[in-house]
């Protein structure tokens, strides 16, 4: 059997969720199973599970500082995924290092707030958040709710979730996949490419399942994935998306937390008996 002598390798510089299905543990896990190598960088650690966010721990900015270097430095970085930054400080800390190491791809998912309503983005750190690091995107990932804070606009309709696409990339020069899976009507989702101001619709039916930790975390991660990969952002968008719909079939029925239970990551992969090596 032929190896490969080399792999994509992606970056995921996010919190932490010690239960496994979202944060940083489901970027690794969504990055190595989309055919990447993936390395993390942690910006705070959370205490949760699939039932709630129980309490979160600051790192210190020279600590995250060093995490960067020690990355940047070894590996050839040819994506990022930014999920939850928590702070202003962190955010400045982020950007001042995008700018020195130049990454080809950056995927952000502007995390917020969880499913279970608990806050993930300090309110003063949303604009920071917007202003700063944005503009520097290959792509955002917000929700619904993400996209009505950041607009202060409702989004009732496919029409409106339209128009809120097309003014976050207006507003802040970079291209927008807004996700529907918080729409009450379909789990339809609208990418609008600012460089070619054109709309691209991601039309999937809505799976009936409780298990859908970490999906905004998986979708955003196998993007990056797949851009490190050399694919182009709409094909990036339709593999990531197959991907995701794969990982919450495979999850439907599983029971795992007494909460929102996770995405099956690995859902290819086949249960096997182990052997051992001499």
């Amino acid at each position: 059997m032929n190896f490969p002598s080399q792999l994509a390798q992606v970056v995921s510089i996010a919190g932490t969720d010690p239960s496994g299905g979202a944060g940083i543990q489901a970027d690794i896990k969504a990055i190595s199973a989309t055919g990447s190598y993936a390395a993390s960088i942690i910006t705070v650690l959370v205490a949760q599970n699939t039932q709630a966010v129980i309490s979160l721990q600051d790192i210190p900015l020279d600590f995250i500082q060093q995490q960067i270097d020690a990355v940047f430095t070894d590996l050839s970085i040819n994506a990022v995924k930014l999920g939850m930054l928590y702070h202003e400080g962190i955010i400045r800390l982020i950007r001042h290092n995008l700018k020195k190491y130049q990454p080809p791809f950056i995927v952000l998912d502007p995390v917020m707030i969880t499913q279970t309503g608990h806050p993930l983005l300090k309110p003063q750190a949303i604009q920071v958040l917007a202003t700063d690091l944005f503009p520097l995107a290959t792509l955002i990932t917000p929700n619904i709710p993400e996209a009505e804070s950041l607009l202060n606009l409702k989004i009732i309709d496919a029409t409106t979730m339209q128009k809120a696409a097309v003014l976050l990339a207006t507003r802040y020069k970079v291209s927008v996949l807004l996700k529907g899976g918080h729409s009450p009507y379909d789990a339809s989702d609208i990418f609008y490419d600012f460089s070619q101001k054109q709309i691209h619709y991601f039309k999937r039916a809505r799976i009936n399942t409780k298990n859908t930790h970490g999906t905004g975390c998986t979708l955003s991660a196998a993007i990056a994935s797949y851009l490190a990969q050399g694919l182009n952002v709409v094909e990036a968008i339709f593999h990531a998306k197959n991907y995701l719909t794969q990982c919450l079939l495979a999850a439907k029925d599983l029971h795992l937390g007494q909460g929102q239970g996770p995405v099956n990551h690995f859902y290819f992969l086949k249960k096997e008996k182990p052997c051992l090596i001499d």
